[in-house]
């Protein structure tokens, strides 16, 4: 009788399984049936973010964890970004033991290098009725990126306005976030299942302090930090060194080292 694994992919703010590179192709290669997830309000337009709250994206991985999960030996929980902090909070939620869970670039403090001073007005904005509703986070650059090559090909992308990522989010979107954040902070020390994070040391988002309140607060973490690579890891400079450790936090042999096309021109 086979054994089955199975693992859950969740998707980042505005985003798509684009966020997370080849980590599906790479796992379902290793012989791990991998789920995505599309979470409310992305998929379409920006505008459908201004309200969903994080409870709903919060509900419907949980649907999808009910749904699949008893289909496995082994079931298997990773987030990128916004999915990392909802990876966490389902894991919590479920009280996960049938796997590993894995967080990429968490975004705990919204405090990386990129954000600007008075990033924490926001706080006030949110109080102002409809203002949060109206008002656009726009992606610009360096998009979370730091190689030269694939950033100039996500810019690209931005300017053909292909669906691969919003172009700007909603500011009552990231109040959603800050929400959740709160809820990961005050229960990540109820994760009990084995957890990986991988934080680059760059992250323009978010500072290594995320992935330090985590080592320290889950019962079970590992961290791997990424010297080349800023916020979207897993298609930026270090993304085989991301691929190779979730492969091994698996249980899974490494894949054989190769160049990357462009990943010295940072």
């Amino acid at each position: 009788m086979s054994v089955r694994t199975g693992a859950l992919l969740i998707h980042g703010l505005g985003g798509t399984q684009f966020d997370l590179g080849s980590m599906h192709k790479v796992l379902q290669r290793a012989g791990v049936e991998t789920h995505a997830v599309t979470l409310p309000g992305h998929g379409g337009q920006p505008e459908d973010l201004v309200t969903v709250s994080y409870e709903d994206w919060l509900d419907a991985i949980t649907a999808s964890y009910h749904e699949l999960a008893p289909q496995y030996d082994t079931f298997h929980v990773m987030g990128m970004c916004l999915g990392s902090l909802l990876a966490l909070a389902l894991c919590e939620r479920v009280r996960h033991s049938k796997g590993n869970l894995v967080t990429l670039a968490p975004p705990v403090f919204i405090d990386g290098w990129s954000t600007p001073w008075y990033r924490q007005l926001r706080h006030l904005v949110y109080w102002i009725p409809g203002m949060s509703g109206r008002m656009k986070v726009e992606e610009d650059e360096p998009f979370g990126i730091k190689n030269a090559t694939v950033r100039a090909i996500v810019k690209a992308k931005f300017a053909r306005g292909d669906n691969f990522h919003y172009r700007w989010v909603p500011l009552a979107c990231i109040r959603q976030v800050d929400r959740l954040r709160k809820k990961v902070l005050a229960g990540a020390h109820k994760i009990s299942c084995p957890t990986l994070v991988v934080h680059a040391r760059e992250d323009e988002l978010t500072s290594m302090k995320s992935a330090e309140f985590l080592l320290a607060a889950l019962p079970d973490a590992r961290v791997v930090v990424l010297e080349n690579s800023y916020h979207m890891v897993c298609v930026d400079n270090d993304r085989e060194q991301v691929v190779n450790s979730v492969l091994e936090f698996f249980g899974y042999p490494s894949l054989p080292p190769r160049r990357v096309r462009g990943a010295d021109k940072a």
